[in-house]
């Protein structure tokens, strides 16, 4: 909830400095804060595993 509240102050803050209004920042900084607690998480379990299955297949034929 902190982090949504974050994330609209500084999307409006970005679309002010444009001098038009915040709203529309504040909606998209809401929006990437949302995404990115759901991406960034995948994308270190899959970027984990990619490195796992990369060094496993690598021991493997050195092995061998």
């Amino acid at each position: 909830m902190i982090g949504d509240a974050i994330a609209g102050w500084i999307g409006n803050r970005i679309d002010r400095a444009d001098g038009e209004g915040g709203a529309l920042g504040a909606i998209a900084g809401v929006l990437t804060w949302k995404a990115a607690k759901k991406i960034v998480p995948a994308a270190i379990v899959i970027g984990g595993a990619a490195y796992a299955w990369h060094r496993f297949t690598r021991d493997r034929e050195t092995a061998v």
